[in-house]
């Protein structure tokens, strides 16, 4: 889904030509049909099952997009001339990151390009946030976090998240000063001044008791009231969390029911 920062966070779905307001349908009965195709979002082609969040095999295995420094920053290479596709290296690995600390239910470390703030805090369902490290490129930021995943983790506890268990008493700018303490002089050199904590709020009706997760790969129908959104998680009535973006490539019809 694409977001827009605002109180509450605003959500848009592409189906088809169209982009539907999701925050519109909070409240009502809507229906998602899946027929049956999923298309990879590289190269186009059908495919029977979906790879990392919207590629075919092939393309899971080959295109810049789903290396294995997406996923684990501090084994990009595009610094020393090293990469699946260089043009789309230096224009993803070899520009500005930031090293953060965001609280979806726990505190989190994590790394994402200058220009996915706040997309990125808010497709983790993060209720707070704030920038720690400013690196050159990819790989430092991902230096870092590894150092500071000693101490941290880098893991969101996605139930917890959905329920709105979030601990409130994380000082995020105290944990900040922490996490310099335990960088290394070398790396301190791209601790972040910028101390402004980004609140993040998420158009919710009610959160659920117990998280059950649907998925199209299980069922072609999945219907109901829509409760909420947070993170990629579409929240409907009888704790269903449908993860939306986990589906990319999928056709998808939507209806809205009275």
């Amino acid at each position: 889904m694409k977001t827009e920062l605002a109180d509450p966070i605003q959500y848009g779905l592409p189906i088809g030509d169209q982009q539907v307001n999701m925050n519109e349908l909070i409240g009502q009965q809507i229906q998602f049909r899946f027929d049956g195709q999923i298309n990879c979002i590289s190269c186009g082609k059908k495919t029977k099952t979906s790879f990392g969040q919207g590629f075919c095999y092939s393309c899971f295995q080959t295109v810049p997009e789903a290396d294995e420094s997406v996923m684990r920053p501090e084994l990009s290479k595009a610094q020393f001339g090293v990469a699946r596709d260089l043009a789309w290296a230096e224009e993803h690995d070899l520009i500005e990151h930031y090293v953060y600390f965001a609280v979806s239910s726990e505190l989190k470390i994590g790394v994402t390009r200058y220009h996915q703030i706040p997309t990125r805090w808010i497709d983790q369902g993060a209720s707070r946030a704030i920038k720690l490290a400013k690196t050159p490129n990819r790989h430092i930021a991902g230096i870092i976090e590894v150092l500071l995943k000693k101490h941290f983790t880098d893991k969101t506890n996605w139930r917890a998240m959905l329920q709105n268990q979030v601990d409130d008493s994380i000082q995020l700018d105290e944990e900040k000063q922490k996490a310099r303490d335990l960088m290394p002089r070398e790396l301190q050199q791209y601790f972040s001044e910028e101390n402004e904590v980004v609140e993040l709020h998420y158009p919710v009706i009610s959160y659920p008791g117990k998280v059950s997760s649907v998925s199209f790969d299980k069922k072609s129908v999945i219907e109901g009231k829509l409760t909420g959104i947070k993170g990629q998680y579409l929240l409907f009535e009888q704790n269903q969390a449908l993860n939306i973006r986990k589906h990319n490539g999928y056709f998808l019809s939507l209806s809205v029911h009275s």
